[in-house]
């Protein structure tokens, strides 16, 4: 029987990258081959040479008009997301018809949320698509029932003036304020580009038979988000999307940077300086720092960037004051690590909402009335975090949990393992 071979697609952004690559690698794990298309701004910024390219997973880029990156208030953003599209699909299209020609077919297209024209040149092919979910299956259910009899609802629960007002949604179990839903729903939502996006990729699953929608979570994480809809797209809980070493156990701690933390914090530092290849250094390198970096720097270390996985899974380190991107929020509950949650946009507040009441794993901060989130605040929350005392103690113990469970998921025989065999299994039995 031939490997089953994959066509992976994904929205130029490191929030999708990630998770993507590490896609790439399970279904390498389980035997199939992929093919990784992104732009050529997307491919220069994960910096490999061809060396570091893992067997079984190929490269293909393609040019979206945009080399050096879009710039946000200078570039027209409709004309980049056409761009985008009209070349993308050109290229998805000569994938698939070269690898025809071959006689090694693509077995599966996947792609990943606000690309809605790769299942149309799937479709066109008569090829298998399936979406990869990177946010919560919480937030795909939350935009399923806003695009389908609740986004007046919404709206006006964004705009209320009582913070309390909240809305229930079939099938989830908690209540539902303005500041938990995702911000591309809310009233004050200035990114119009999103919403029209999301429901053309929406629609699109619509029409389809059966819509496979593989989802960067786990069953026990989101047992209820994943069923919620029903028998109305087939969501398979494949995550976490972090790397496997990890989850097997081999912490990046015990082979890489450090003994301690904060004793090597300054190594670490010299370690950013002495890489001026890094193109992503060099780009901070040249903004102005900010006023009280000096005051700062006497308190701890900043640095550009660093292995966050690395530095989540050591020992010394009992808090994670967190955006709550999606992934963060993963890489934190795989690490035990309990979590300020401090969300700004997109899926972050319904992200915070999961991690202080559902899984009851960190606090949320909350904002004075001016919308700031003041000092004292912050300190509240990391006292009663980091702290000995009733609720730090059930934090961390629910962090602990969740650590153990998400480990569970991806071994193999776990839920996800299973999830993920299966559905290669289907296609290919196809």
């Amino acid at each position: 029987m031939a490997k089953p071979r994959f066509l992976l697609v994904t929205y130029p952004a490191q929030g999708h990258l990630n998770p993507t690559l590490q896609f790439a690698r399970r279904l390498i794990a389980i035997g199939a081959d992929v093919t990784f298309v992104t732009t050529v701004f997307a491919y220069s910024r994960m910096g490999w040479g061809k060396a570091s390219i893992p067997g079984g997973l190929s490269i293909a880029t393609y040019s979206d008009g945009y080399d050096v990156g879009f710039k946000s208030g200078t570039d027209d953003l409709g004309h980049y997301l056409s761009e985008m599209r009209r070349r993308g699909s050109q290229a998805l299209s000569d994938q698939i018809v070269s690898a025809e020609n071959d006689g090694r077919p693509y077995t599966c297209m996947v792609y990943t949320v606000l690309l809605s024209w790769p299942p149309l040149v799937a479709h066109e092919f008569h090829l298998p698509s399936a979406l990869l979910w990177i946010q919560p299956t919480t937030v795909f259910d939350i935009y399923y029932y806003y695009f389908n009899g609740y986004g007046d609802m919404m709206t006006e629960n964004s705009i209320s003036d009582d913070p309390l007002c909240s809305i229930e949604l079939p099938g989830l179990p908690l209540q539902l304020t303005s500041r938990d839903l995702p911000s591309f729903v809310n009233a004050s939502n200035t990114y119009s580009f999103a919403i029209p996006l999301l429901k053309e990729q929406f629609e699109i699953l619509n029409e389809e038979s059966n819509p496979k929608v593989l989802a960067n979570t786990f069953d026990d994480l989101e047992p209820d988000a994943v069923t919620a809809i029903g028998g109305k797209f087939d969501v398979i809980g494949i995550g976490p999307l972090i790397p496997s070493a990890f989850l097997d156990g081999k912490d990046p701690s015990d082979t890489s940077y450090g003994v301690d933390l904060f004793q090597r914090s300054k190594d670490y530092k010299e370690w950013l300086n002495s890489n001026p290849k890094r193109s992503m250094i060099k780009r901070i390198r040249r903004r102005s720092k900010p006023s009280c970096t000096e005051e700062l720097e006497k308190l701890g270390v900043i640095v550009p960037w660093c292995s966050q996985l690395e530095v989540l899974s050591h020992p010394s380190l009992g808090c994670f004051v967190t955006h709550c991107g999606w992934n963060s929020t993963l890489e934190s509950l795989a690490s035990g690590v309990p979590m300020v949650a401090f969300p700004q946009w997109t899926d972050q507040g319904t992200n915070a909402k999961l991690i202080e009441d559902l899984w009851k794993t960190g606090l949320r901060v909350k904002a004075n009335k001016d919308g700031i989130v003041e000092r004292d605040e912050i300190r509240r929350c990391l006292d009663l975090v980091m702290e000995e005392g009733e609720v730090g103690e059930e934090i961390r113990r629910n962090a602990m949990k969740w650590k153990d469970m998400s480990r569970e998921a991806v071994k193999e025989g776990g839920s996800s393992d299973k999830n993920l065999m299966a559905f290669v299994d289907e296609l290919v039995s196809k």
